[in-house]
């Protein structure tokens, strides 16, 4: 069973300056909402209740908006703008935060080794906020704590993508499983490949302008506790940074990485055209617009 959920948040939003000069990228909302909330939501909803955060310098408004508020609080009781607090104060009741700062921005894996301290020897789950996923039945990281509760694994998100797309994600080939269309045995990955290098990642990309579309993966992950060891001995560069996918590739040739394909809607909302997109999205929903 997962109990824990580790958000990397130390990031520091540059696509999005100069808004993120003194805001968190993760405090962004979308309508009234942060989207750092969105992402606790989604752990909630997957019956995770200890949420784990990486952060940074220049983070500390996190820290105050999932915690109370007592002089806005005795403000608004009793008043007509009272209900506008329940959602955030549902979710700090149900949670529990746990911080830990990451001092130097060198990847993801270096942010997931960062929160080792926060999750210890245990399986755990991985939110990117950024990634915003809107899936109306079950919600992504539910169907994937079901994979891992079987499987006993680490457990990624994929999703279909453009070749256009592929310098911008981590790729990975497999062999479906569990009589299923959508979970994959994950055979191998690649890091933000480009074209060159996914001849060398898959013989049969042989032709890739008759090759649709490939498996990128997504900010979601169920990552078991020795992912630590693996990233903490893998050896790069002085100052390059230490990327999830190389730890990853190691499960995978051992037999122990599933991917579990994403069939909902995703909003990269660490980029400015996808935040506007899942904006309008959930504006029209609402029926803002």
């Amino acid at each position: 069973m997962i109990k824990k959920c580790l958000f990397p948040a130390a990031g520091y939003g540059t696509r999005f300056l100069p808004a993120t000069k003194a805001v968190p990228k993760e405090m962004l909302p979308i309508l009234t909402k942060p989207l750092l909330q969105y992402g606790v939501e989604e752990a909630l909803a997957a019956g995770i209740s200890n949420m784990a955060i990486v952060t940074g310098r220049g983070k500390r408004s996190i820290e105050d908006h999932f915690d109370n508020a007592f002089e806005l609080e005795s403000q608004l009781i009793g008043s007509s703008k009272e209900h506008y607090l329940d959602d955030i104060k549902s979710v700090i009741e149900q949670s529990t935060f746990t911080y830990v700062r990451q001092r130097q921005m060198l990847g993801l894996g270096h942010a997931i080794l960062t929160g080792e301290p926060l999750i210890g020897k245990e399986a755990f789950a991985v939110i990117l906020a950024d990634d915003l996923c809107v899936d109306d039945e079950i919600n992504l990281l539910k169907k994937m704590t079901k994979i891992y509760d079987k499987h006993q694994c680490s457990v990624i998100a994929i999703e279909e993508i453009e070749i256009t797309e592929i310098e911008k994600y981590g790729v990975i080939s497999g062999d479906l499983i569990d009589d299923t269309n959508d979970t994959y045995q994950v055979t191998n990955m690649f890091e933000k490949p480009n074209k060159n290098d996914l001849m060398n990642f898959n013989p049969n990309f042989s032709d890739l302008n008759k090759q649709p579309s490939f498996m990128g993966i997504i900010g979601r992950y169920i990552l078991t506790p020795d992912i630590f060891d693996i990233l903490r001995n893998m050896r790069y560069e002085k100052g390059s940074e230490i990327q999830i996918t190389d730890a990853l590739r190691v499960q995978a040739n051992q037999g122990k990485v599933i991917a579990h394909k994403f069939n909902g809607r995703r909003f990269d909302c660490g980029s400015v055209k996808g935040y506007v997109e899942a904006t309008n999205y959930f504006a029209d929903r609402e029926g803002l617009l």
